[in-house]
């Protein structure tokens, strides 16, 4: 029985609910997804959030106020919701989800085992193309640093040269004994791989075959009387021992591989620190920050990070400590095991002994580094009202900007001009809200000014329609441009700002939004009806603010730019060829994504986009 008053809509949703097992995506009144969840029963799941339970907590109780529509998946089994739950939360992002901070992918060591001679570089998605992989880290800083160590050990490739042999000479990385030279036969390909191989068991904890063969080999080199490798080779050892002893012995090297995790949460933050114990060593360890995590059940918040870390995980050990059980252990291992390619995974939640200590020490690390990020986003958060109370008193404002609106305008020599708007939110970029703007009036020589004031027209005039349809049922607001800015930046001098003085006045807006002109030279503030510009002091948090909204438009719209340019410069070979018009380009785009890829398509791949004349005249035209 529901007992909360829902409106007619809900009612309707919660009367057809399935009884099957499936996702259920809650939104709010402006069609947002803020919650997804999975169930056994979907009905008896969905329509619990509408009672009057004493046991809902504070989140669910906030949660069921702002939930206006509901949608739901039915799946086959128990085990496809949890999965589905995930892929999802990690889609949509929701606000009442538990999920890891960053919306970015994190990085990964991978090794191009594939290849001949393979490189080891940092990539953020994992693809099965026959590569190792080796991670998630919680940075990037943190993999190069790892790089940077053992690349002094295992000095290997990371040029682009096509592997011969043959090559006359060696670049400058062979002569500092950053690269071992395969490029002109400085090294066999089977040594190299081997070498490659070393750098792969030391990343998995295993040093100490390593350490056995290198010291074997240095003792046959010194044997052959060969003493410059056998030097070359003691010094690797010394390099091994020295990243080794970081690594901490905790374990036989009978004991099985694992992962610990443990959690520490302040004033609404959480953050899950990993050890991870291969072959009876830490070999390493990352935290991760959680978002959502507040009035959350921590069972269900360490839950939450088993299934997003390992999604992204490399590698999935045989066991996972816990500090603690989890809900839904068996369903949550029978994933894992898949992933594992059917092997078995073990949860563990020790009581004593030394498995007990290391979880407690991941807790204390895991303490130490959400007080330590805390202190960090403290002291940011700090610098950012320094800077906008500075703004403020510099710019005479009412009161220091909430959203500062950025505008730039990039070309080369006229053609491919794109307009950048960015947007910050007290003191921090809003990249979702971020929008370029292709220019269609500026045609020929380059003129800065109109095409200004064609992207704030375009801008505010997507901020008039906004407001005449606020009224309307269903109407969707784009953040974006619904609202105005409380400060607009424009890149340039006085006149640029006086033709964006011109927009505002038009819109009837000259008078509500403050505005300002940086000018690049001696980074000038320029304001409206006023002869002369402001210096903001050259240390003040205010200055360094102004710049980075300015450089963040800059380089917003100067990727922009160049990925409109590079488009136009595959349409303009592809207009030269008979039969090929804007549709049939467009088309052909589309389909392959670059010229290249066009010009190496068959003619039956071709003719499965195109017509048999055309897809020959394309033929003949780019071979």
């Amino acid at each position: 029985m529901l007992i909360m008053k829902v409106s007619e809509k809900l009612q309707g949703v919660l009367a057809t609910l399935p009884t099957k097992p499936g996702c259920y995506l809650m939104k709010n009144s402006e069609g947002r997804i803020i919650y997804i969840g999975k169930a056994v029963n979907l009905r008896s799941r969905v329509r619990s959030y509408f009672h009057a339970d004493a046991s809902h907590d504070a989140k669910t109780r906030r949660l069921a106020r702002e939930i206006a529509d509901i949608e739901w998946i039915v799946v086959g089994s128990e085990l496809e919701a949890l999965i589905l739950e995930m892929n999802l939360i990690k889609r949509h992002r929701p606000k009442f989800n538990v999920r890891l901070k960053d919306d970015k992918r994190y990085p990964y060591i991978k090794v191009h085992w594939a290849d001949p001679f393979p490189k080891v570089t940092v990539t953020r998605q994992m693809i099965d193309d026959g590569s190792r992989y080796f991670g998630p880290y919680a940075s990037a800083w943190a993999v190069h640093q790892t790089l940077d160590a053992l690349r002094r050990v295992f000095p290997y490739l990371t040029c682009d040269r096509v592997i011969t042999g043959q090559d006359k000479r060696a670049c400058l990385y062979y002569d500092i004994k950053l690269c071992l030279a395969p490029c002109i036969g400085a090294v066999s390909q089977t040594a190299y791989r081997q070498m490659i191989s070393d750098l792969m068991n030391f990343l998995n904890g295993n040093s100490e075959e390593v350490v056995a063969r290198l010291q074997a080999d240095m003792q046959k080199a010194s044997n052959d009387m060969r003493f410059e490798k056998a030097a070359t080779i003691r010094d690797q050892l010394k390099a091994i021992q020295s990243i080794a002893e970081r690594q901490k012995i905790v374990f036989s090297t009978e004991y099985k591989d694992s992962d610990v995790l443990a959690l520490a949460r302040d004033e609404g933050e959480a953050c899950v620190q990993v050890f991870f114990i291969r072959g009876g060593k830490l070999i390493g360890r990352e935290s991760f920050v959680l978002e959502g995590a507040d009035d959350t059940d921590e069972a269900e918040v360490i839950k939450q990070f088993i299934m997003q870390f390992y999604t992204e995980a490399a590698s999935i050990p045989q066991q996972v400590m816990l500090p603690q059980e989890i809900e839904e252990a068996k369903i949550v291992g029978e994933w894992l095991r898949s992933k594992r390619g059917g092997k078995k995974i073990e949860f563990l939640v020790p009581k004593r002994g030394q498995s007990r200590q290391l979880v407690e020490m991941a807790a204390e690390n895991a303490t130490e580094t959400l007080t330590a990020l805390r202190a960090q986003w403290q002291a940011d958060a700090h610098k950012q009202e320094q800077a906008l109370a500075e703004i403020q008193q510099a710019f005479n404002l009412k009161e220091p900007p909430k959203r500062i609106e950025c505008y730039d305008v990039s070309n080369t020599q006229g053609t491919a001009i794109v307009g950048a708007m960015v947007v910050f939110t007290q003191g921090v970029a809003d990249k979702k809200l971020y929008r370029r703007f292709n220019i269609e009036t500026v045609v020929g020589a380059p003129d800065d000014f109109a095409s200004l004031e064609e992207m704030l027209t375009r801008r505010f005039r997507r901020w008039r329609s906004a407001e005449e349809s606020a009224n309307q049922v269903g109407a969707k607001k784009d953040a974006s441009f619904s609202f105005l800015p409380d400060l607009i930046i424009i890149d340039g001098g006085k006149g640029q700002l006086g033709r964006a003085i011109e927009v505002l006045r038009k819109f009837g807006l000259e008078e509500r939004i403050p505005i300002v002109g940086l000018a690049k030279q001696r980074e000038e503030i320029f304001f409206p009806h006023k002869s002369n510009s402001l210096l903001l002091p050259r240390h003040s948090q205010a200055l360094y603010l102004v710049q980075r909204i300015r450089d963040e438009a800059h380089r917003y719209g100067i990727t922009a730019h160049r990925k409109k340019r590079q488009k136009l410069g595959m349409a303009s070979i592809l207009d030269s060829i008979p039969g090929i018009g804007p549709t049939r380009r467009k088309a052909l785009l589309k389909h392959f994504g670059s010229i290249d890829k066009i010009r190496d398509a068959s003619l039956q791949e071709l003719q499965a986009v195109v017509s048999d004349s055309t897809a020959q005249s394309i033929k003949a035209n780019l071979e």
